[in-house]
């Protein structure tokens, strides 16, 4: 048999299990798709004979277990996370140089302070709501990073106003 209708064999006999598998260990469809790849890829590069339909079968689960096994141990796979958690609000672009660049070289209590000021445009009480901080603090932290951004300005050439 050809490999071309082989893989269509497979496919047509197989995918769906192997797909339903993978994603009950893997929680994640793509993650699943590609175990399935993986897997066919494997059975096509390495092709076996078996005695009978079930054993076919068991042996093909059994290595689709063992990749998703792999996939989950894989160190790439614990240090990946979930682009749909990102995707909510996007982040300003920030290029060497800038005056973004220069806020966030602050310390986080000023700089988050300076952000909300300047590039989201809230008050100092929306912001002392915001932060849970009184209106006060705000005010003060507002006056020290500025103090603190008239180096990191005149770093980047920035003429401190």
């Amino acid at each position: 048999m050809n490999k071309m209708k082989e893989a269509e064999r497979l496919a047509f006999t197989y995918a769906d299990a192997i797909l339903r598998l993978s994603y009950t260990y893997l929680k994640n469809t793509d993650d699943a798709q590609d175990v399935c790849q993986t897997v066919f890829v494997k059975l096509l590069s390495q092709p076996r004979e078996f005695d009978t339909p079930d054993h076919e079968k068991a042996y093909i689960l059994r290595m689709t277990a063992n990749a998703c096994k792999d996939l989950m141990k894989s160190p790439w796979r614990k240090r990946k996370c979930d682009l749909a958690d990102y995707l909510e609000v996007p982040a300003p672009e920030v290029r060497d140089g800038s005056v973004l660049d220069a806020v966030n070289q602050l310390p986080p209590a000023y700089r988050a302070v300076i952000y909300l000021h300047y590039y989201e445009g809230y008050t100092a009480a929306e912001i002392g709501s915001i932060l849970g901080i009184p209106k006060a603090t705000v005010h003060t932290r507002l006056v020290r990073g500025r103090e603190k951004l008239k180096p990191y300005l005149e770093e980047f050439g920035y003429g401190y106003v």
